[in-house]
């Protein structure tokens, strides 16, 4: 007997998503409540599991059709339990080394993941997987392209002209935008049409953090259980910043401006496809080690793909880190309706005057952009000075100063 596969409900107001990918093929052996396929909604992406034990059936939709929840996109053979696998006997054979393991085939990667592939000249057979059951991310394709070593290249045999022509034969893939990356679109477009934006500098030397990161990290990792990173300081900084320049941490609503006396800092973490933006609430009650908890969670189940909708709704403030992919200086946009971002950058050693004599520290460059209409350019200054100042004395945030 067929038992149907529904689409479950998305969350409050969203009543469709589009297929992302199947995770069983007609045939498989399903258990009760085992994902069989991913759905993308505006925000995350969603596993619909099997209502029952059994085997899969046929599909009732393609990869990137939009389904409406409570829609049947597939059927599962209640009950069927897979054949066993009888292997017949074989002949003894002469032990040889083992054979390479056969490269996975481009099917089974995702269009984002076999682009990523095709750029970057990675054979995906030779990498690790650390996606769901295994599977490839873009984020292993770029890990495995910058650890590959560079090798000479060959200089190319004669080829007939005719070889040579077909050789060159440029290509090109088109692949439908999932519906997270048409959102990020949309909003991102509508942030910059609404907010009068503009985006104010500074920087900031990272030597004292660095100085008590190393100090401590190890005894941090072995109380907490979670590594001490830059984000916690970052983000204790800045709600004790948002304190001091309340405007940077409220809205515009209407004719209205709405001032929150909490910091919800959303912070923009990497999933597969693309970027999220999680909100630690509450973050200026919690300790640094809290915060770092709740942000290795976030990037944890962001690759996964397991992020609740709840956890990305609302949030006053939102950082993010571009440091971590080597981004040297930028202009956020802003998330709204939030009125300002802080963009984070990397850091490198460069000459700064430190009591009178040039000496070699180690700086990042701070971006705040922020909504005009609502924020002046001495508070946006105001608010990095002060978040300048309790990054380069730590101190600061401990004594909350």
């Amino acid at each position: 007997m067929a038992t149907e596969v529904l689409v479950p409900t998305l969350g409050e107001s969203i009543t469709e998503a589009t297929l992302g990918e199947w995770l069983k093929k007609p045939g498989d052996p399903v258990r009760a409540d085992e994902p069989i396929a991913a759905l993308e909604t505006d925000k995350v992406s969603v596993e619909v599991p099997s209502p029952v034990a059994g085997t899969m059936g046929e599909y009732a939709v393609k990869v990137g059709d939009t389904v409406a929840v409570g829609a049947m996109i597939a059927t599962i053979d209640a009950g069927a339990a897979a054949p066993a696998r009888v292997e017949a006997p074989q002949p003894a054979v002469t032990a040889s080394p083992a054979a390479a393991p056969a490269p996975e085939s481009a099917a089974a990667l995702s269009p984002s993941v076999r682009r990523a592939v095709l750029e970057l000249g990675v054979d995906p057979s030779t990498v690790k997987g650390t996606g769901r059951d295994g599977r490839l991310t873009k984020e292993d394709v770029a890990a495995a392209a910058q650890s590959k070593p560079a090798t000479p290249v060959p200089a190319p045999a004669p080829q007939p002209a005719s070889v040579t022509a077909a050789a060159s034969t440029r290509k090109e893939e088109r692949v439908r935008m999932t519906r997270l990356r048409q959102t990020i679109a949309k909003r991102l477009k509508d942030a910059q049409n609404t907010a009068a934006m503009l985006t104010t500098f500074n920087d900031v030397d990272m030597g004292a953090v660095i100085e008590a990161r190393n100090k401590y990290k190890d005894l941090f990792e072995k109380k907490h259980r979670v590594r001490l990173g830059f984000m916690g300081f970052f983000v204790k900084a800045a709600c004790m910043a948002l304190k001091d320049v309340p405007s940077v941490n409220a809205s515009i609503e209407g004719d209205e401006i709405v001032y929150h006396d909490y910091a919800d800092i959303s912070v923009a973490v990497s999933a597969p496809g693309g970027l999220v933006v999680p909100v630690i609430r509450d973050a200026d009650r919690m300790s640094v080690a809290e915060v770092e908890k709740t942000i290795g969670d976030f990037g944890r189940r962001a690759k996964d793909g397991t992020l609740k909708m709840d956890e990305m709704k609302g949030g006053t403030f939102t950082i993010s880190n571009g440091g971590v992919f080597g981004s040297l200086m930028s202009t956020p946009i802003i998330n709204p309706p939030q009125s300002a971002v802080l963009g984070l950058h990397r850091i490198d050693e460069r000459p700064v005057v430190k009591g009178g004599q040039i000496v070699a520290r180690p700086m990042m460059y701070l971006a705040l952009s922020y909504d005009h209409r609502l924020i002046d350019g001495r508070e946006a200054v105001t608010f990095l000075v002060a978040l300048k100042n309790a990054i380069e004395d730590p101190t600061r945030i401990l004594i909350d100063l």
